[in-house]
């Protein structure tokens, strides 16, 4: 399986019959940038987890969250460049993904929410700033439910609140969610709306560069941990609980979406935002659900101005 549809597979995203050449669509060669992740090891919850750490030190850290079955190597440089200006920055693999090692036992995201915060507590730091993206965002409302000592602020990105008032995409993107020949130009369609995806090739341009000139480690996801990342997303959807928990949240928090995702719409970030005392709402205007990628600069500048 190819890095990227490796990657797309860990995306749960989809083929799509339409027609779109790569070549066309991505223009000119990108370069990586000069950003880079050096992976260091640690003991999170038992697990020995790889991470990276980018940005100047500071007191509360930012700690991303990535997707369903996305290692940390594929985060965009761009975006982790414009996160990282001002702020140290703190992205990892997944137990399972990457260098680190697997989650024995059933995988859940109360679980992947324990390991996080062993993350945090095995760093050192007495907080984190936190941004859980698509999945990640499952974890992470997880995480500042459980352990909201830990959370200092919460940035949801494009994703549910799970339950029976999440609404999913259309039935086509909902078939093809775990359909191990995901190719890149499903990606694509999926995750960028018409007039923006040659952004999506960009995105991906950037990914591979970083990966192909040593800067980013090589992404590795092995089947085992991506199907069981999707199982765990059936009891998430079939329970209110966590909805109901997001009420107890006191932490400021920014919920953030693209006004044009199809892979979790944003009727799911109005509902979490709703749910959510204080919480802010931002929505991306003609972005879909890859918004951190499609528009990193702006995004990050989004982020940076409520971490602010």
């Amino acid at each position: 399986m190819s890095r990227w549809a490796a990657h797309l597979v860990a995306l749960a995203l989809v083929t799509s019959l339409l027609t779109l050449s790569p070549s066309a669509a991505a223009g000119p060669a990108h370069r990586g940038s000069t950003l880079r992740l050096d992976p260091q090891v640690l003991e999170a919850d038992g697990i020995r987890t790889t991470y990276a750490v980018v940005g100047p030190s500071a007191a509360i850290p930012l700690l991303l969250i990535n997707g369903t079955g996305s290692p940390m190597s594929q985060w965009d440089p761009a975006l982790l460049a414009a996160l990282s200006r001002n702020r140290r920055v703190i992205v990892y693999d997944y137990p399972g993904l990457g260098a680190s090692a697997p989650m024995t036992g059933r995988l859940t995201f109360d679980r992947l929410a324990m390991h996080a915060a062993a993350m945090i507590d095995g760093l050192e730091y007495a907080q984190a700033d936190v941004l859980g993206w698509s999945m990640g965002g499952f974890v992470a409302q997880r995480l500042a439910v459980r352990f909201p000592e830990r959370v200092h602020a919460l940035i949801l990105a494009g994703t549910n609140p799970g339950g029976p008032r999440t609404v999913l995409g259309p039935e086509w993107v909902q078939e093809e969610d775990s359909d191990a020949d995901a190719t890149a130009r499903g990606y694509v369609l999926t995750n960028y709306p018409p007039g923006r995806r040659d952004r999506g090739w960009a995105f991906i341009h950037r990914v591979n560069a970083a990966i192909d000139e040593g800067h980013f480690p090589p992404d590795r996801v092995p089947a085992a941990t991506y199907d069981a990342m999707v199982a765990a997303e059936d009891p998430w959807l079939a329970s209110s609980a966590n909805l109901s928990a997001l009420q107890s949240l006191s932490m400021p928090v920014l919920v953030i979406t693209g006004t044009q995702d199809v892979v979790t719409p944003p009727e799911n970030s109005r509902t979490i935002a709703a749910a959510i005392p204080g919480a802010r709402l931002r929505l991306i205007p003609h972005a879909g659900h890859s918004f951190l990628f499609q528009e990193p600069r702006p995004t990050a500048h989004a982020i940076e101005a409520f971490l602010s």
